[in-house]
């Protein structure tokens, strides 16, 4: 009986081993071949005009009381009022995520399994802003999480196609803060629209006299390659404003070597190649370009972890570190719960590692901003 289940055990070991080396060898086409839409592209038609006058196309919005995820904070949390606000215009990140079935390659208004987990994204990140200012996240079209996958002409089409929408809440958010400091923050995807957004709607145009601070957040940034098309430079420094912060956090030890490999394979802003430049890392516990904290400087990690209690702000659990390659490093994994990505990504908690970092952050630097 005992051989018998040493023979199971030994068996289980080698399937699990020989599932190992599939995923070696074959693990990212085993995921494009899941996650990838199968369906042929087709555009999806432009929102009315007057889309984003309609309160229900926007997860948070000053006007928007119940049930809004942005004004939500920790416990024990409390914020001295600042002698003025900001507007914030916050992209959320990717939510549309599926598997196999029917996948579109844009998500649909009406898929409110995505609308819920984008909802929860706002919880957990916009949130760090709400003492700066009212912030305004718009619903979008947003891309499938395949489109990232692949290299099919479809990727670039839905990507373009979920901008198309972000630009237009865009130009919606302006109208309705037509003056005073603006700041500007995304995740992921977000991110990716929100660079863009840079480049086209307000690089070298007044409003971008407005922006307090831009916070690209898990999304690469060339400093020679994008930067220079963006209109604004890296933030070098916490007591500084008018300029863009970003990072990308991993564990040790990491693997980022899919990213970059993707960041040096896409094209930038400027046109010039991004092989040989270098990535934006801006440390969220000091607010400089490059460098290293120690956890302790942490302000506050969130602790999500336990659905049945209220999410807890931590102190004192993560370090940063800009490393030599252009992502962050937090030191050992962390658990922050299931959706640490392989290569010890901790893409989805970007924001959550460094949520009262962030918030000091937006703090000083919109302070910096209206001293000017």
């Amino acid at each position: 009986m005992a051989r018998k289940f040493l023979y199971v055990v030994a068996g289980l070991i080698v399937l699990v081993i020989a599932a190992l080396l599939a995923y070696r060898i074959w693990g990212m086409q085993l995921i494009r071949a899941v996650m990838v839409p199968r369906e042929a592209f087709t555009q999806i038609q432009p929102l009315p005009a007057n889309a984003y006058d309609d309160p229900k196309m926007w997860i948070a919005r000053p006007d928007v009381v119940k049930d809004n995820p942005a004004l939500w904070i920790p416990e024990g949390v409390k914020d001295a009022p600042p002698t003025e606000k900001a507007a914030v215009f916050f992209i959320h990140p990717t939510s549309y995520i599926t598997t196999l079935g029917d996948a579109h390659w844009n998500m649909r208004l009406d898929d409110q399994e995505s609308l819920a987990t984008a909802s929860r994204f706002v919880k957990n990140q916009a949130s760090a802003f709400n003492a700066v200012g009212a912030i305004w996240a718009p619903r979008y079209r947003q891309a499938n999480y395949g489109a990232f996958l692949t290299d099919k002409p479809a990727g670039d089409q839905s990507l373009a196609a979920a901008y198309r929408d972000v630009a237009q809440a865009f130009a919606d958010f302006l109208k309705a803060n037509p003056d005073g400091p603006l700041i500007l923050a995304a995740h992921s995807q977000g991110s990716l629209h929100l660079l863009k957004l840079l480049r086209e709607q307000v690089a070298g145009k007044p409003v971008a006299d407005r922006i307090a601070a831009v916070y690209a957040v898990g999304w690469p940034i060339s400093v020679e390659a994008d930067l220079p098309a963006l209109g604004l430079p890296a933030c070098a420094r916490r007591d500084q404003s008018h300029c863009i912060v970003s990072w990308q956090s991993y564990a040790e030890p990491a693997d980022p070597s899919a990213v970059i490999e993707s960041f040096e394979r896409k094209p930038s802003f400027t046109g010039t190649p991004h092989k040989g430049t270098h990535m934006l890392c801006t440390n969220p516990i000091t607010g400089a370009f490059n460098g290293a904290a120690p956890a302790g400087a942490n302000r506050g990690t969130l602790d999500a972890r336990d659905a049945d209690k209220p999410t807890r702000l931590v102190p004192g659990i993560v370090p940063a570190r800009c490393d030599t390659s252009g992502v962050l490093m937090i030191g050992e994994p962390v658990d922050m719960g299931p959706f640490t990505l392989p290569g010890n990504n901790y893409h989805v908690y970007d924001y959550a590692l460094f949520w009262a970092d962030v918030r000091e952050d937006a703090k000083q630097r919109l302070a910096v901003f209206l001293k000017k």
